[in-house]
């Protein structure tokens, strides 16, 4: 008849543990998220970029701003698009003092709104990555126009990253 030994199990699991913790303690050889290659067969989109005048845009980025609750509803949905358009508002940028007057009303205006598209945004694989390869922080997305074709165009107070 064996005796029961707690020391003896409190080992074997101790044991157990440090084994554990050396396996996932071991490199990993997977190919990172920022890879050009991982990157483009998550987005599988024709990524093209732009820059403009947050002025020049104001309609369509404040048009943008009012449709917000929609179009985290349409991102919470999307799982691909043909064509995705980056337009940089590089003098909307935080370090350029932030976006004109008008947009920024809108902005306050719709302020829940567009708290609820980036946080979707964030949550989208396809979107984050493509803006995340583009060094465009979530909280810099003032709004998404999408399209029946397929197709949207994300407006971002930030600089293009070349």
């Amino acid at each position: 008849m064996t005796r029961y030994d707690p020391w003896t199990r409190i080992a074997r699991m101790a044991l157990g543990a440090s084994l554990a913790a050396g396996l996932t303690a071991a490199p990993v050889a997977a190919q990172g998220l920022d890879a050009p290659e991982a990157i483009d067969s998550i987005v599988q989109s024709d990524v093209h970029e732009e820059e403009a005048e947050s002025g020049a845009d104001a309609a369509r980025v404040i048009a943008a701003i009012e449709k917000a609750g929609q179009s985290a509803s349409d991102v919470r949905k999307v799982t691909v698009l043909d064509r995705l358009d980056i337009v940089f508002l590089a003098d909307a940028a935080a370090t350029e003092g932030g976006p004109p007057p008008e947009i920024a009303e809108k902005l306050a205006e719709h302020g829940d709104e567009i708290e609820t598209l980036r946080r979707e945004l964030t949550g989208n694989a396809m979107l984050f990555h493509a803006i995340d390869s583009r060094n465009i922080l979530p909280q810099d997305v003032l709004g998404i126009e999408f399209d029946d074709a397929r197709g949207a165009i994300i407006y971002a107070a930030a600089r293009p990253a070349n």
